[in-house]
C-alpha cells in the first residue's frame, strides 16, 4: 500500500508488527550467537528491550503526531534496555525521535533521514564501533534511506529491508569469527527483523496489538528474586502515568519516598511516568491526583507473584536469596555499593564484602536499565559503585549512571573474579579518584577462567566443536574442548598461572559434585605448592568452575 506520509497511528502500528515478529523469531536471533556457548541472549535482549519501547506507547488513535509516538518509544527503549544489543536499540530509536523533531507527520524524505539519525545515535554510543555488527546494518539502512529517491514510504522500506538484508549477508566478510561460525550477525539479523516488520505493517496496511507477553525465565529471575516473600517490605509494585503541567518533580518525589523504594519518577513533554514498591497503593494514587489526571495504572502483589513464579519456574533446589530487598537507610553515606552476580554463594560473598545491594543477573540474565536505576534509587550514598562482572551489562550501567541524578561510577568489570577483587582492593578511607584507581588496576591484574557447556556444534579457532562438548574458556577466549570438567579446569589453571601468581580461587556451580571439587583442588595444591588456593560452592547456573588466578 502506498503511503507518501505516516502519523503516529501508522508509526504504531509499524512499530508493534515489528516488536511481535521480533519475540516470534527470538530463539532464531539467539542462535546466531558466535561462541556455542549458553550465553547467546542476543535475540532476547533485543526482545525485551524493544517489548519495553513499545508498551510506553500511550497515543494509539488515528492522526496523533508520530514525533509524540516516536518519543514515547524513545523512553520506553531507554529505561527498558538491556545488554549491548538492547542500549544500542534504545539509541537508534532515540536518534529516530530526535530526526522526527516535532512533527505530526513524516514524508519520506524526513522517515528517512530519521533513520539516518537512529545510525549517527547508534555510532556515538559505542567508543570503538565494530564492522560487521549491529551498528553495519544500521548503517546501511540510514545511508541507504536518504539516499533513495522513492517518496513512497512503503517502497522505501522495501528498498532498505533488500539492502540490510545483502548487507547483513556479508557480514561474516567483515568479521572472521563470524566467517569461522558460520553466521552472520545477530544484532544485525535482529535489527533487520524489526525493518521487515515495519514494512510488513505498512505493505499489508496492519492494524496490530502487542502480543501476549512471553515470561521469559531469566527475566523472572531477575525480578521475582528467590527470597522468602515474607521478607517483602513493600509488597505492591504500583506503576502509573500522570498527565500534569508544571509538576515539581523533585518536591513529588520527597512526598512519596515515605511510602515505598524502588522509586522512578520519570516526566517527559507533560507526561510523568512513576514506578515504586509500597504497601499503600491507594495513599500513592491519592498524592498523584493532586498532580494530574491519572492514566495506564497497573499493581503487582509481588508478594503472591513471587510465590506463583517460583512454584512454576524454579526446583526448590536450585533458589538463590538475593539483596532484592534492602533496609531503608536515611544516613548518608561516604560510599555505597551495586554488583551484578548470579549463583547464592557469589552473591554471599559480595554481601559479605560489604556490597549494599545485589542485581541477581549475568550470562542471559541481563539486567535493565531500569533494574539497575532502581537499585541506585534505593541507596543513600555521596558516590555509588557499580560492579556489572560482565561485558555485556556494562552499557546498561553507563546509561543507568547517566540518568541518575547521583554520582554514580560504573567501574567496567567483566567478570564475577574482577568484581570481587575491586571490592576487595576498595579503602572507606580513601579520596573517591584514589579508589577508582586502585580498583582499576587491580581489576586489570585479575586472570579470569570458566568452564561450561557447548550448546550447538560449531568450529571455532581450528577446534571441532559438538553439542554437549566441554569448553574451557580464559579471558572469554575458548582454549579447551573436552568431556571432563575438571581435568579442563586443571589445564586452563597451567595455562593461567605464572611466576607472578599468588592466589588460586574456584568458584564451583551447583550442578558440580563436592567429592569430585575437592578431589581436584588437592591435585591442584600438589601441583602449585608455593600459591594459595581456595575453592568456594558459588551455585551458579550454567559455569561448572569460574577460576580466578592473582
Amino acid at each position: 500500500m502506498e503511503y507518501l506520509k505516516i502519523d503516529g497511528y501508522r508509526f504504531y502500528n509499524m512499530m508493534t508488527n515489528a516488536c511481535n515478529k521480533l519475540e516470534e523469531q527470538r530463539e532464531f536471533v539467539n542462535s546466531l550467537n558466535v561462541f556455542p556457548v549458553p550465553d547467546g541472549d542476543t535475540g532476547t535482549n533485543m526482545s525485551m528491550t524493544f517489548r519495553s519501547a513499545v508498551s510506553e506507547i500511550k497515543a494509539k488513535e488515528e492522526n496523533c503526531p508520530i514525533s509524540q509516538v516516536s518519543k514515547q518509544l524513545s523512553k520506553g527503549a531507554l529505561m527498558g534496555a538491556r545488554g549491548n544489543s538492547g542500549v544500542i536499540l534504545s539509541q537508534i530509536l532515540r536518534g529516530m525521535a530526535i530526526g522526527l523533531g516535532d512533527i505530526e507527520e513524516a514524508n519520506c524524505h524526513e522517515f528517512a533521514n530519521s533513520l539516518l539519525e537512529g545510525c549517527k545515535s547508534a555510532y556515538k554510543a559505542v567508543m570503538r564501533p565494530t564492522e560487521g555488527t549491529i551498528l553495519t546494518i544500521v548503517k546501511a539502512a540510514g545511508e541507504k534511506a536518504i539516499n533513495s529517491k522513492e517518496e513512497n514510504i512503503t517502497a522505501l522500506m522495501q528498498e532498505v529491508c533488500k539492502h540490510c538484508e545483502e548487507v547483513l549477508n556479508k557480514t561474516p566478510d567483515m568479521l572472521p569469527v563470524l566467517k569461522k561460525a558460520n553466521v552472520v550477525d545477530a544484532g544485525g539479523m535482529g535489527f533487520l527483523i524489526i525493518l521487515r516488520g515495519m514494512y510488513e505493517a505498512l505493505n499489508n496496511n496492519i492494524e496490530v496489538s502487542l502480543a501476549e507477553k512471553k515470561e521469559h525465565i531469566s527475566e523472572n529471575f531477575m525480578h521475582q528474586q528467590d527470597i522468602d516473600p515474607s521478607q517483602i517490605k513493600f509488597g505492591y509494585c504500583t506503576e502509573f502515568f500522570i498527565k500534569s503541567k508544571g509538576a515539581d518533580l523533585e518536591a513529588f518525589k520527597k512526598d512519596l519516598a515515605p511510602y515505598g523504594d524502588s522509586m522512578i519518577v520519570v516526566g517527559e513533554d507533560e507526561i510523568i511516568k512513576i514506578h515504586i514498591h509500597t504497601n499503600d497503593p491507594g495513599l500513592i494514587l491519592s498524592k498523584a491526583l493532586k498532580l494530574g489526571e491519572l492514566s495506564k495504572i497497573k499493581i503487582d502483589n509481588m508478594r503472591e507473584q513471587h510465590r506463583r513464579i517460583l512454584e512454576a519456574e524454579y526446583p526448590a533446589e536450585n533458589q538463590v536469596v538475593s539483596n532484592e530487598i534492602v533496609e531503608k537507610n536515611d544516613d548518608l553515606k561516604k560510599y555505597a555499593f551495586i554488583s551484578v552476580a548470579s549463583g547464592k554463594g557469589i552473591i554471599e560473598i559480595f554481601r559479605d564484602l560489604g556490597v549494599d545491594y545485589v542485581i541477581e543477573g549475568g550470562q542471559t540474565m541481563n539486567p535493565s536499565t531500569q533494574d539497575i536505576l532502581g537499585s541506585i534509587n534505593k541507596l543513600n550514598a555521596e558516590n555509588i559503585f557499580v560492579l556489572p562482572n560482565n561485558k555485556n551489562i556494562i552499557m546498561a550501567a553507563t546509561q543507568a549512571a547517566e540518568l541518575s541524578d547521583k554520582n554514580i561510577v560504573v567501574i567496567p568489570t567483566k567478570t564475577i573474579p574482577q568484581g570481587i577483587t575491586c571490592v576487595t582492593e576498595f579503602n572507606e578511607y580513601e579520596d573517591t579518584n584514589i579508589n577508582i584507581d586502585n580498583m582499576t588496576k587491580a581489576m586489570s591484574k585479575v586472570g579470569t577462567g570458566a568452564i561450561t557447556y557447548a550448546v550447538r556444534d560449531t568450529e571455532i579457532n581450528g577446534k571441532c566443536i559438538k553439542q554437549g562438548d566441554i569448553l574451557g574458556l580464559i579471558e572469554g577466549e575458548i582454549k579447551e574442548v573436552g568431556n571432563d570438567s575438571c581435568g579442563i579446569c586443571e589445564s586452563l589453571i597451567k595455562q593461567m598461572v605464572n611466576k607472578d601468581s599468588e592466589l588460586i580461587s574456584l568458584y564451583y556451580g551447583y550442578e558440580c559434585e563436592e567429592t569430585e571439587v575437592k578431589d581436584l583442588v588437592n591435585r591442584i595444591e600438589k601441583a602449585y605448592p608455593e600459591l594459595d588456593v581456595q575453592y568456594i560452592n558459588g551455585q551458579q547456573p550454567l559455569y561448572y568452575f569460574i577460576i580466578s588466578v592473582e
